[in-house]
């Protein structure tokens, strides 16, 4: 009976990580959701290139709101299927030393993806030129641009990570299809950057789903994702 029990729990493990959080459908249209968002961006980038001064502060108020909205429309979906809401956004601390220790594991995360585009030369002057319209200038803008840094580690770790990638990885049955079809899916959404630079977000993308897999929590990338878009802006300029 001790023997069945234990091969049986040991069983429901290693399926669990491919048991989908929401319906196939909801997945569909999630996808539907960020394509046209990337077609927004792809045409909203475009046409701030050509502006002398872009209205930033109408920017990143509306991508924030967007983000907020679309992991709202992932919540929705987890909740219809039955899944807990903390699959996608990750369990709540339950300890001072878990919560450090997530804060270590990003910190060192960074740390890695930073010498990574160092290395690869994701910043240099094609791909910063491509980008420069985005940075804030002024206090209020940049007050806003933590803000829109915050919500996107908050928001795209959970959907890319926490919702698409459980999603891919039950549809694929495989670990790394779900990991690569989740940090696709990551590169063409900032694709208005310019294919290099959605290149190396895919990659990096790639990078956070093996850590949200390894820590079996998105909390640490979401560290990690908001400090990095916090820092870029000022290493940028």
């Amino acid at each position: 009976m001790i023997i069945r029990m234990e091969t049986d729990a040991r069983a429901e493990t290693s399926s669990a990580p491919f048991q989908p959080v929401a319906a196939p459908w909801h997945t569909a249209v999630v996808l539907a959701v960020i394509v046209v968002l990337v077609l927004r961006g792809w045409f909203q980038a475009q046409h701030m290139r050509t502006m002398a001064n872009p209205n930033h502060i109408r920017l990143y108020n509306r991508t924030i709101l967007f983000e907020w909205l679309t992991l709202a429309l992932v919540l929705v979906g987890v909740w219809l299927h039955g899944s807990p809401l903390l699959t996608v956004m990750g369990d709540r601390w339950r300890s001072v030393s878990q919560f450090l220790r997530h804060v270590g594991i990003a910190l060192m995360f960074l740390i890695a993806t930073i010498a990574f585009t160092s290395i690869a030369g994701s910043h240099g002057s094609a791909g910063d030129q491509a980008t420069n319209f985005l940075l804030p200038h002024g206090r209020i803008e940049i007050a806003l641009w933590v803000l829109l840094s915050i919500t996107a580690g908050i928001c795209e770790e959970a959907i890319y990570r926490g919702y698409l990638q459980k999603q891919f990885i039950a549809l694929t049955t495989s670990v790394p299809a779900g990991i690569i079809l989740s940090a696709l899916a990551f590169g063409l959404a900032h694709s208005y950057q310019g294919f290099a630079r959605a290149s190396m977000i895919s990659v990096m993308g790639a990078m956070s789903g093996v850590l949200a897999y390894w820590c079996r929590s998105v909390r640490p990338g979401m560290i990690a994702h908001a400090l990095q878009d916090v820092l870029g802006a000022f290493i940028r300029h």
